[in-house]
C-alpha cells in the first residue's frame, strides 16, 4: 500500500480555523490578527510534516477525520460556526478529539515557531520576538562517527562494552570504561548533530532532536513529553540546570530500595567528579524577565528560592544564544555530553555510531553477548551488530525499557514504575517587555515545597521560552481569545513546578514493538501536590506584580490585577488533570527499568545490573528507583558515575 493522501483543501481550511484572520482588540498591531495559517504558509508546512511523522494507519485516520469535516461543511461555513463544530465533535468523540487537538498543536506551532523560505516568520515582528539566534556558531571539536561503506548491508563490530545511548549516563559510563582501557561502542538512535549544524528554529530543532518529533503526548493523553533524541541526549538540548538530588530522597534509595552508599560520602564523591568535568557553576547565572519576576514574587511572599548552578562555560555565554539551548548551544558554552564525556570517550578510542535504533540485546547462555539493531541515514537502512560481553542500556526512560522488552530481559518490573515529574504552567502578563527568549532559561529555583507533602512536593522555574511551543501549548477553543493572548507574548512572563510524583506510569510494546507510554495521574497525593503547585504559581505572579495571569488549560480562566486571587487560583486547581483539561508536560522521564534489591518490583540489581541478565547494566534515568524531585542531570551522571566503577569492579 501506497501513503495515503490527504485532502489538502480541507487540512487548510482546518488550519485557519485555529489560526484565522480576526478583527484586532483596540490598540492590537491589526497586521498581527490578519496573518492566517493559509497566507502565511503554516497549512502548506503542516501538510509537508505529516507524512513525516504519521505512520500509514494514522494518516489513514486523520484522513478519515478530514472527510468528516469536509462534509460537515468546514472551508464552507462561517468561522464561527466551524469551530463549533469541531468543539461538538470532540465532545462526541474521544478520537477525533485527540486529532483534532494534535492538529491544533502542530498547527499553532508551526504557525508561530516556523520558519519560511526565508528563515523567517511573519509573526516575529509583531510579538517583539527576534527569532534563534544569530551569533556565530562555534566551530568546536567535532566528534568521530562511524559511517556504514556505501554498499554494506550489515555492519559488524566488536568491543568490550556497548553502550546504547549518548546522553547524561550513557557518556558518563562511556568515557569512564574507555578511559580505563575497555574497548567501547556507542550506540546512539538520535543523529549526530553539533554546534555548527543545529537547528535554527523551533520546528526544526524538535524535529531533528527530540524523541518523536518533541510534540507527543503520553498513549492516554494526560502528559506532553520532551525527551532528547540525537547525539549528546537530553545534555544537548536541556536547560543546563544542575540540582542535586534531595537527601531525603538519597536515604530512601539508601535504606528502602538497597543501593549502598548514595546517602554518604561514596556518592559525594561521585556528585563532585561528574561536576567538576561539566563546569557546574553558578558564576555566570543571571535571572532574565520571567526569573526576575519569580525572585520578585518569591521575596514578597517571604519564600526560599536560590540562583541555579548551571553546567557552562561563562566565557562562551551568549544570552541570545543561552536563552535557545533548548534547540542546542550553538556557542559551545553548554558542556554537555558532547562536549565532555563524549570528547573524552572518543580521544580514549572509542567508537560512536548515530542514527542506530537498538532492536534487542543479545544473549547467550544466559547472559549479554552484544546488541542487534539498524543504521537508517537518507533512506538508507543497515542490520548492526555489536558483539560485547558488557552491555549497557542507556536509552533514556522512554526506550530502555522497550529495548529491554523486545529482549525478554529485566524481569516482571520493566517498563513499570516510570515517573515524569510532571509539570503545571501559569503565565502572568506585566507591564513590562520581559524577553523571557534570552539568558538562562532557568536563573532562578523556588524550594519552598519540595518536600512539603509526605516527602513529596516541587521545585519553581522558568522554563524555555519561544513561542511555537508556547502557542502549542494554549488550549483555549476561542481562535480570537488565542491571538490575543500572542500578541502579548513578549511582556508574559511564565513560570513551572517540576513536582516530584508518588504513582507512576508504564511503558509497554504495541504489535510492532514499538514503545507505548501511558501515565494515569491518579495518585491522590499527586493530586494535591499538582494542585496546590497551581495555586502557588499564581500566588507567586500576583505578589510579582503582574497585570494578568493566564490559564492556557481549556475554560479561558483570566485574572486582572484588583480581582481577588484566591477564588482565582481555586477555581484554576480544580481544572482536572490529564487530558481533555490540563495536561502537564514531562522533560523528567526516570525509573522504567529501576535498581533495587527486589527482582520482582526492581529490574536491575543496586549496582545497576540487571538481576536475570549478567553483563546487562542500566546506565541513565530509568535506574532511579523513585522520582527524584529535582532537575535530574547531575543525579544521572553521578549515578552512572558509581555504575562505571560497579562494572569495572565486576569484571
Amino acid at each position: 500500500m501506497g501513503t495515503p493522501q490527504l485532502d489538502t483543501n480541507t487540512l487548510a481550511a482546518l488550519c485557519d480555523v485555529f489560526v484565522p484572520a480576526v478583527r484586532p482588540p483596540s490598540g492590537a498591531p491589526p497586521e498581527f490578527f490578519a496573518l492566517t495559517a493559509t497566507g502565511t504558509g503554516t497549512a502548506d508546512r503542516v501538510a509537508a510534516m505529516l507524512p513525516t511523522m504519521l505512520d500509514e494507519q494514522e494518516l489513514t485516520d486523520l484522513g478519515t477525520l478530514l472527510t468528516v469535516l469536509r462534509r460537515a461543511g468546514v472551508g464552507r461555513i462561517p468561522h464561527a460556526a466551524a469551530q463549533a463544530l469541531l468543539a461538538t465533535l470532540s465532545r462526541v468523540d474521544a478520537d477525533a478529539a485527540q486529532g483534532i487537538d494534535d492538529l491544533r498543536q502542530l498547527t499553532m506551532a508551526v504557525h508561530y515557531g516556523g520558519v519560511d523560505a526565508t528563515g523567517g516568520n511573519p509573526t516575529w515582528s509583531t510579538l517583539g520576538y527576534p527569532g534563534p539566534p544569530t551569533v556565530a556558531r562555534r566551530e568546536g571539536p567535532r566528534l568521530p562517527v562511524l559511517t556504514p561503506d556505501t554498499d554494506a548491508r550489515s555492519l559488524e563490530l566488536e568491543a568490550d562494552a556497548v553502550v546504547v545511548g549518548s546522553g547524561a549516563g550513557g557518556g558518563v559510563i562511556a568515557a569512564t570504561l574507555a578511559a580505563a582501557g575497555r574497548s567501547v561502542v556507542i550506540v546512539e538512535a538520535g543523529g549526530a548533530n553539533e554546534e555548527t549544524d543545529f537547528p535554527s528554529d523551533e520546528i526544526g530543532a524538535l524535529q531533528r532532536m527530540y524523541w518523536r518529533g518533541g510534540l507527543v503526548t503520553t498513549d492516554d493523553g494526560n502528559v506532553v513529553l520532551l525527551a532528547g533524541a540525537t547525539l549528546g541526549g537530553g545534555t544537548t538540548v536541556n536547560w543546563s540546570n544542575c540540582v542535586p538530588p534531595p537527601a531525603h530522597v538519597r536515604a530512601d534509595w539508601q535504606d528502602e530500595h538497597g543501593l549502598d552508599g548514595v546517602a554518604g560520602d561514596e556518592f559525594d564523591g561521585h556528585l563532585r567528579a561528574v561536576a567538576e568535568r561539566i563546569g557546574v557553576t553558578d558564576a555566570a547565572t543571571t535571572t532574565n524577565g520571567p526569573n526576575q519576576r519569580l525572585l520578585e514574587g518569591a521575596k514578597a511572599l517571604g519564600w526560599s528560592a536560590h540562583l541555579t548552578e548551571r553546567n557552562v562555560d561563562p566565557a562562551l555565554e551568549d544570552d541570545h544564544a543561552t536563552g535557545a539551548t533548548g534547540f542546542g548551544d550553538i556557542t559551545g558554552a553548554k558542556q554537555g555530553s558532547l562536549r565532555t564525556w563524549l570528547q573524552d570517550a572518543a580521544a580514549a578510542d572509542a567508537r560512536i555510531l548515530t542514527d542506530t535504533e537498538v532492536e534487542r540485546v543479545l544473549v547467550e547462555d544466559g547472559r549479554a553477548a552484544g546488541v542487534e539493531g539498524w543504521w537508517t541515514h537518507d533512506g538508507r537502512r543497515v542490520r548492526v551488530t555489536v558483539r560485547a560481553a558488557t552491555v549497557v542500556v542507556a536509552a533514556g526512560a522512554l526506550e530502555t525499557p522497550a529495548v529491554l522488552l523486545r529482549s525478554g530481559i529485566g524481569g516482571p518490573a520493566v517498563g513499570r514504575h516510570l515517573r515524569l515529574h510532571p509539570v503545571p504552567v501559569i503565565h502572568g502578563v506585566y507591564d513590562e517587555p520581559q524577553d523571557g527568549w534570552s539568558g538562562p532559561p532557568q536563573g532562578l529555583v523556588v524550594d519552598e515545597r519540595s518536600a512539603s507533602f509526605e516527602g513529596h512536593g516541587y521545585l519553581i522555574e522558568g522554563p524555555h521560552w519561544h513561542p511555537g511551543l508556547t502557542a502549542a501549548a494554549l488550549r483555549w477553543t476561542d481562535a480570537r481569545d488565542a491571538r490575543v493572548v500572542m500578541s502579548r507574548f513578549g511582556s508574559m512572563a511564565p513560570f513551572i513546578a517540576v513536582t516530584r510524583e508518588r504513582g507512576a506510569g508504564r511503558v509497554t510494546l504495541d504489535a510492532n514493538g514499538v514503545g507505548v507510554v501511558e501515565h494515569p495521574l491518579d495518585d491522590p497525593l499527586d493530586q494535591q501536590v499538582l494542585q496546590q503547585a497551581v495555586r502557588d504559581l499564581i500566588r507567586l505572579h500576583a505578589a510579582a506584580g503582574a497585570r494578568t495571569i493566564l490559564d492556557f488549560a481549556p475554560g479561558r480562566r483570566i485574572w486582572r490585577r484588583g480581582d481577588a486571587i484566591e477564588p482565582f487560583a481555586d477555581a484554576c486547581a480544580a481544572v482536572p488533570l490529564g487530558k481533555g483539561g490540563r495536561p502537564p508536560f514531562s522533560a523528567h522521564q526516570m525509573g522504567s527499568a529501576r535498581m533495587g534489591s527486589d527482582p520482582r518490583t526492581s529490574v536491575a540489581d543496586p549496582s545497576g545490573q540487571l538481576h536475570d541478565t549478567p553483563g546487562v547494566w542500566i546506565g541513565d534515568a530509568s535506574a532511579f528507583p523513585t522520582a527524584v524531585g529535582s532537575n535530574p542531570m547531575l543525579t544521572v551522571m553521578a549515578l552512572a558515575h558509581r555504575t562505571a566503577d560497579r562494572i569495572l569492579r565486576d569484571e
